[in-house]
């Protein structure tokens, strides 16, 4: 799918997805190619003759594939992130190219940056001076949206980290009462894993996000500096320094979030094995309860000839007796000692 935006009274104006057979509107100053047919790619390579990179090589991380000029334009490609319809990270790579006024863009997947811009720069804003709407300017304000949807995610993960945190370490669900420690219905420590393992992979794709856009942005800045540094120029130079200090504070704040993430893991699965300590404890002991009963029952279930206890008469109440005395005895003690 070809769209086409142009500009009108400041603000931008879709032109709509139009055939093939119409040419392309002369004030267009931004293509969207939303995964494109090979006949689109073809037209637009005609139009702005140069060579347009395919979806494999879109994929290729050297630098060298991602970040160049070639045909008079210049070439950028940055790895952008989602969450899908079911929650999971979607990344993708989405290639920017900036030949004289014109921005085009490349992808094939569905950023929510995009349609946010979209609708925000279609809106005329009432007490501000309407400025020249460019390809650069085009390019700078996606790449601003994208850098606050990635603020707007890691807010997310930070408090479903924060949240699961206290889940992991909340001491409420041991009551003590007379000395002794009571629980509460266990916590459901596979599901917070889960949870835990799903932000993590999330937090990793929006770091490699922000490191692919910071690369990208830094070589916007070359290219901006050498270029004749008119007001508007003068202005994007400006904006792009502010969008670098925005992706090196939001890259600090996903590493944090990232080690973060990793003790919390270490914390679960802590707590998954001393659950696990428990359970076998339990077994332990039970185990070692029932041994003096067993004892018991194989001595008196022996086949001897001479056994004093057989003619006895209260010799059969004395072994259950026995038998229940050796389990309670052991099973008392192990109370005592907290064991239990």
């Amino acid at each position: 799918m070809l769209i086409a935006y142009g500009t009108e009274k400041g603000c931008l104006v879709e032109h709509g997805d139009f055939s093939l057979s119409h040419a392309v509107p002369e004030n267009s100053v931004w293509l969207d190619l939303v995964e494109p047919s090979f006949e689109e790619e073809k037209a637009v390579e005609a139009l702005f003759k140069m060579d347009i990179p395919t979806r494999g090589e879109l994929a290729e991380i050297e630098a060298s594939s991602r970040l160049y000029q070639e045909d008079g334009a210049a070439f950028m490609t940055a790895n952008l992130i989602r969450r899908g319809d079911d929650e999971r990270p979607e990344s993708s790579p989405v290639t920017f190219i900036i030949k004289g006024n014109t921005l085009i863009t490349i992808r094939y997947h569905h950023p929510q940056a995009f349609p946010v811009y979209i609708r925000q720069a279609m809106k005329p804003q009432p007490g501000e001076p309407t400025g020249n709407i460019t390809g650069w300017s085009i390019l700078i304000s996606l790449l601003e949206a994208v850098v606050d949807r990635a603020a707007d995610h890691l807010e997310r993960v930070g408090a479903i980290v924060d949240d699961t945190s206290k889940q992991v370490f909340d001491t409420s669900f041991i009551q003590k009462k007379v000395g002794e420690r009571k629980r509460k219905k266990p916590k459901n420590l596979e599901e917070l894993l889960g949870k835990v393992g799903e932000e993590g992979d999330f937090n990793s794709k929006m770091r490699e996000s922000l490191v692919s856009i910071s690369r990208m942005v830094t070589y916007m800045t070359a290219i901006v500096e050498a270029m004749k540094q008119s007001k508007d120029m003068k202005e994007n130079r400006s904006r792009l320094k502010i969008l670098q200090r925005d992706i090196v504070s939001l890259t600090d704040h996903a590493s944090f979030l990232s080690g973060k993430i990793g003790f919390l893991l270490d914390a679960v699965l802590g707590m998954i094995s001393i659950e696990q300590n428990g359970i076998i404890k339990i077994f332990s002991v039970a185990a070692v309860v029932f041994l003096p009963p067993t004892l018991v029952a194989s001595i008196y279930g022996m086949n001897f000839g001479h056994m004093p206890e057989l003619n006895w008469e209260w010799g059969y109440p004395f072994a259950i007796f026995l038998m229940i005395a050796s389990a309670i005895l052991p099973f008392v003690y192990f109370r005592r000692k907290g064991w239990l």
